[in-house]
């Protein structure tokens, strides 16, 4: 198993997320528009330093090499404890299994380390591999939201997949 490092995103880390973003933007669209410029980064990253959100990017440790950016947002503690789920990954290590043992990292970072009980993940009905991606994680499909989300400047549905605390 290759080791890999899930820790915050730093703004040290942009030069890097925006190559890595232009370089995997076959496979991001339509599902996602990551930042490809500095704009777009600063904006994002300034996004990351509230409280409601933690965004992780998880690196090869030996060769650094960025394998994808997780985003737990609105993070709601309290009796509610839950955040939901957003992600991506690179083109270039796609398919080796790398996103599922990364997930898994955020995930015990989300119930363990936040104290999170739910993880809520919604993901356009089209994109399969994201799909796979939460059902081999654990994720249970909940149900449908018709034009929950607006993506690439359209209203786009997505099923709700959650997982729970153990």
């Amino acid at each position: 198993m290759i080791e890999l490092d899930v820790r915050p995103v730093m703004r040290s880390d942009g030069a890097e997320v925006i190559e890595a973003n232009r370089e995997s933007a076959a496979l991001h669209h339509p599902w996602v528009s990551p930042p490809t410029d500095d704009a777009a980064f600063d904006n994002w990253f300034a996004q990351t330093l509230t409280g409601a959100n933690v965004s992780l990017l998880a690196r090869i440790k030996a060769t650094r090499e960025i394998v994808g950016v997780f985003n737990l947002s609105n993070i709601v503690l309290g009796n509610f404890r839950s955040c939901y789920l957003g992600y991506y990954g690179m083109a270039p290590l796609a398919g080796q299994g790398l996103m599922t043992q990364a997930l898994g990292q955020v995930l015990h970072h989300a119930f363990d380390e936040i104290g999170l009980n739910r993880v809520e993940a919604n993901i356009q009905p089209g994109n399969e591999r994201s799909i796979a991606l939460v059902q081999r994680c654990g994720f249970q499909k909940e149900g449908f939201s018709p034009r929950y989300l607006k993506i690439n400047g359209a209203w786009r549905d997505h099923e709700r997949w959650a997982k729970l605390a153990e």
